[in-house]
């Protein structure tokens, strides 16, 4: 029995290494902790003890992307000149309304004012691509694009200016609470080589389903969210400049505690914003793009992740907040790649700061704050270059110890 546990321990320990050493995927740390629990039970307290450390040194390393980025975006999706070979061609005119009912491509140009694109397809598998070649139109109360039904729109626009915006409160419909200049409740992705100004006294873009945006130039001005997924956003491409009352990008599904997520593997953004630059309820992945944030809270979400890309957040309350919003991830900021830089605030502010746990495990981080980590659980320097207020740290300092109860590292 002796030699038993003594190779059940000596496979605990073996396993505790490597994952330390190599960085364990989900299912690996999943295998070392299972062996180490095993080798606690036929043991004392001390193997116990190797187990937690085991277990420790398995949540440090990086767990992998949250999002399965190989199915975020389709062909079509990433696809920024449209095939216009059998479109139809559309001008606005001043008080008219078009309304599109098939699948197809639809070019669209011209100026007018109080004047909707309606999207209503009756076959549920029915993609329409709305071309905007040089479309100007401003509304009093109503969307200038509105899908009400589809598998999916395509809103692209070629190589032109276009401007959307609207001007006054907007009116509901019927139970739809239409509050942007894009309002969609289907699937909806923006691309294209053009540039599209938004003015909007509610949102900029909304889509009730997912939001995809791919390429495409972009520069919104919103009352309220610049763009806004109820399921979730992903953005492979593009430039943003967007000024937001409230969010700069915002996802939230109040029904479904796996949606609500961002992710974001390249583009270039300038936000300002009122409240977050970046909002998740799920969590909020960067993979890769440029991101200059002036807002209240650069990034929020249950879980961040930053894998890549430069950012640069300038921000008064928190730089980088994980807090729970969402059962199904832990509360974590995760930090593994990229160029991080924040500026904070006066007062009582906090560069990263966690209701859970915070693990730097690379990058090359600079934070100005006279708070620079604040965390509930766990904070683990592993990797990367930090440099906080000009000198550089070994080790992750809370500046708010005996906070309260937060997640672990990984998903719930």
């Amino acid at each position: 029995m002796k030699k038993i546990i003594a190779a059940l321990l000596t496979l605990a320990m073996l396993l505790t290494a490597a994952a330390a050493l190599t960085g364990c995927t989900s299912v690996e740390a999943e295998t070392a902790s299972a062996a180490s629990e095993t080798a606690a039970t036929a043991t004392t307290t001390a193997a116990a003890a190797d187990t937690a450390s085991a277990q420790t040194s398995a949540a440090a390393s990086s767990s992998g992307t949250l999002a399965d980025t190989s199915s975020l975006f389709t062909d079509r999706d990433q696809t920024q000149t449209a095939d216009t070979s059998g479109a139809v061609s559309y001008t606005v005119e001043d008080g008219t309304d078009i309304t599109i009912t098939e699948a197809g491509v639809y070019i669209l140009s011209g100026t007018a004012s109080d004047c909707t694109i309606i999207v209503n397809a009756a076959d549920e598998d029915a993609k329409v691509q709305l071309v905007l070649d040089g479309l100007h139109i401003t509304n009093t109360d109503a969307p200038a694009i509105y899908v009400v039904a589809a598998d999916k729109c395509f809103v692209t626009t070629t190589d032109s200016d276009n401007s959307l915006s609207v001007t006054g409160a907007f009116t509901a419909d019927g139970e739809t609470n239409t509050d942007a200049v894009i309002f969609s409740k289907a699937d909806l992705v923006l691309n294209g080589v053009g540039t599209l100004t938004i003015e909007s006294t509610g949102n900029g873009v909304t889509s009730k389903d997912d939001l995809r945006v791919t390429g495409g130039a972009y520069v919104i001005t919103a009352a309220k969210h610049g763009l806004e997924g109820k399921d979730s956003i992903a953005v492979s491409g593009g430039t943003f400049t967007i000024d937001a009352g409230q969010d700069g990008l915002h996802s939230e599904n109040s029904d479904d505690d796996t949606l609500g997520w961002v992710c974001l593997t390249g583009g270039s953004f300038t936000i300002t914003a009122g409240d977050d630059g970046i909002h998740g309820t799920a969590f909020v992945e960067i993979d890769g793009g440029t991101f200059a944030i002036t807002a209240v809270e650069g990034i929020e979400a249950t879980y961040v992740q930053i894998n890549d890309g430069t950012v640069s957040i300038s921000a008064s309350d928190d730089g980088i907040n994980a807090s729970a919003k969402s059962t199904a991830y832990d509360v974590v900021i995760e930090l593994n790649g990229g160029e991080i830089t924040i500026v904070m605030g006066s007062g009582d502010t906090d560069a990263v700061d966690a209701n859970g746990s915070i693990y730097v495990n690379g990058g090359v981080i600079d934070i100005t704050a006279s708070s620079a980590f604040d965390y509930d659980v766990t904070g683990e320097l592993n990797g990367g270059t930090v440099t906080v207020n000009g000198s550089q740290l070994t080790k992750m300092t809370n500046s708010m110890p005996g906070g309260g109860m937060g997640g672990g590292h990984g998903r719930g």
